[in-house]
């Protein structure tokens, strides 16, 4: 059997750059003195997203840090900017001006942190993990590594899962425990014992669509363009010296370049789409039916 290593096919490489980094722990516990295994999945998803999460909140502290009253440097401007536009958000969803003094501040954090986190999508699709192709395996990791965390359904999914639990904070918090309750059986049908079975399971429906549909939205849209940037890749990896060669490479570069320009609309639309969303549903909760 031959040991030299053959080039991975197309379907092979995309099926290699889909997989997340995971790392199985093993260890022993004292009582029972038996092998308990505990398996963290998509690690690398959890390191890239509070990495980059951290570095949101230092750039925007930094940016609130060196704040001036005098005329403002060109970071402060841009922070600024950024803050008045969630700020003019939030008052126009959210009348509790209590409310607004955290969630204003939160929807700029989630604009900012969803930004960052699909911001890794304009690295190279193998810069970090042909790093990773080294390091990873002599730290007793496997070869896989994903960069974008808004392309794994659970970091989309957990971001609006915790949107969900707010909104059922300020539910309960604005209307009362029993206001709140007395909501999910009488609406939107009707305050009428017959109805209250129905008036529930549409609430249940509801929340439940507005999560899984808040969360699908940013990972379709993320996995997607992920997806196209490794496919245009492989264009570049078919070079050779070959008129079709040529084609390809060319074709690699104008490709690249065209879908780069389009997916930065696209990564700071998902970001203000996600923003918009999260204080909209944080708003309905403040709403009485």
């Amino acid at each position: 059997m031959s040991s030299e290593q053959h080039a991975p096919s197309a379907g092979e490489y995309i099926t290699h750059h889909l997989q997340h980094l995971q790392k199985n722990f093993a260890f022993e516990s004292v009582k029972q003195k038996d092998i308990v295994d505990f398996s963290l999945y998509n690690l690398d998803s959890l390191v890239f997203a509070s990495v980059l999460g951290f570095l949101g909140v230092f750039l925007l502290w930094l940016g609130v840090r060196k704040a001036t009253s005098g005329v403002p440097g060109r970071f402060q401007a841009a922070v600024e900017i950024l803050f008045e536009m969630v700020d003019n958000q939030a008052k126009s969803v959210i009348d509790n001006a209590k409310s607004r003094a955290f969630v204003g501040p939160l929807a700029l954090t989630v604009f900012v942190w969803i930004f960052l986190m699909n911001f890794m999508d304009m690295l190279p699709v193998d810069f970090l993990p042909q790093i990773w192709h080294s390091a990873g395996p002599a730290l007793g990791f496997k070869d896989y590594l994903r960069v974008v965390p808004t392309a794994d359904l659970s970091t989309t999914l957990g971001m609006s899962t915790f949107v969900l639990l707010l909104c059922i904070y300020y539910s309960v918090k604005i209307k009362g425990l029993g206001g709140w309750g007395h909501e999910l059986i009488a609406a939107p049908f009707g305050d009428h014992w017959a109805l209250w079975p129905f008036n529930f399971l549409m609430q249940m429906i509801e929340f439940l669509a507005k999560t899984v549909s808040h969360g699908m939205r940013l990972f379709g849209n993320m996995f997607a363009g992920e997806l196209v940037f490794m496919l245009i890749a492989l264009m570049g990896g078919a070079f050779a010296m070959s008129v079709t060669g040529w084609s390809m490479a060319f074709g690699h570069v104008v490709a690249g370049t065209i879908w780069t320009l389009f997916h930065i609309l696209v990564i700071v639309l998902q970001a203000f789409i996600f923003m918009m969303l999260t204080l909209i549903y944080i708003g309905q909760a403040h709403d009485h039916h």
